[in-house]
């Protein structure tokens, strides 16, 4: 056995989504060691800057604040974080920090994983402290709801949906998330009731139109039903949604009330058949996969 990297631990993503002002931060990492992540998600969770943390599959979000603040590490009990966050123009700058094996993945790890486009690190490993600090792209979440695209013979939204945005995953469109949504079993159903949510991370303007022409083209193609529904949301938050959401997962709701509130929401419609009522419902469970599927 050779190991050209034995101590090194690489992530296949590191996306930096930020909402218009500049305030805050996803900063969301493709786990290729779920162990490592589970010791990181604990310790980080010390650090002041970071006000929530979730995982889910391979992916752990760290919700943050921009700005930098400096960490008081302590072995065992708070021994790595995310010291600074800071957004100029297209990039986003992240600034880890760690003591011993912490410090390994506060700099080699996180230098060399995809995503990157360069690095400061100091020198990690053994019983040392060591920071690191990395640049990515500064991306924008474009939220995509989905539903109705099968019939009683043939046709899944959720498999559909999630082999399109794959298709579709660029540098310039990252594919963050998917999430299946148990709706209300409404007598239109054609047997499960779920509706689907994509997450995509976007570069600009012009990525998100590019996007969002690729995705409406293929369900053109490939839906089987003559009442898709495909809805929009262009915001980094979307829990304005919730109440709406939570209707349509415990009672049937009219299309014209699903218009009505995608008119309120600056929810963009795109395709207008009946299954707008349950696209809308899901754009406020993106990176809640576990959570979603559950009837409420």
């Amino acid at each position: 056995m050779k190991l050209d990297e034995p101590y090194t631990v690489t992530y296949d993503g590191i996306y930096a989504v930020c909402d218009r002002t500049n305030r805050y931060v996803d900063i969301i990492e493709r786990s290729t060691c779920y162990g490592g992540s589970a010791w990181t998600m604990h310790h980080y969770a010390s650090s002041p800057l970071i006000s929530d943390i979730r995982s889910a599959g391979n992916m752990i979000r760290y919700c943050c604040a921009v700005g930098t603040k400096e960490l008081e590490l302590e072995a065992s009990v708070a021994a790595a974080g995310i010291e600074s966050v800071k957004v100029a123009a297209d990039e986003v700058e992240i600034t880890y920090a760690g003591l011993e094996g912490g410090g390994v993945g506060a700099t080699v790890c996180r230098a060399q994983s995809q995503g990157v486009l360069g690095y400061n690190i100091s020198e990690s490993g053994g019983g040392r402290a060591a920071k690191g600090t990395i640049t990515v792209p500064r991306l924008e979440r474009l939220l995509i709801g989905i539903d109705d695209t099968d019939n009683k013979e043939q046709g899944a939204t959720w498999s559909l949906a999630h082999n399109i945005a794959a298709n579709l995953d660029h540098p310039d469109t990252r594919y963050i998330s998917h999430a299946l949504v148990q709706l209300f079993p409404a007598p239109a159903k054609t047997q499960n009731c779920v509706s689907t949510v994509l997450e995509f991370g976007c570069a600009d303007r012009s990525s998100k139109q590019v996007l969002l022409e690729g995705i409406y083209s293929a369900l053109e193609k490939y839906s089987v039903s003559n009442e898709t529904g495909m809805v929009v949301l262009d915001d980094f938050d979307a829990s304005q949604l919730k109440d709406y959401s939570h209707e349509c997962r415990t009672k049937i709701l009219t299309k014209q009330y699903a218009l009505e509130t995608a008119r309120s929401n600056n929810v963009e419609i795109m395709m207008s058949g009946n299954g707008i009522i349950g696209a809308i419902a899901a754009l406020p469970w993106y990176a809640r996969p576990n959570e979603s599927v559950k009837i409420e």
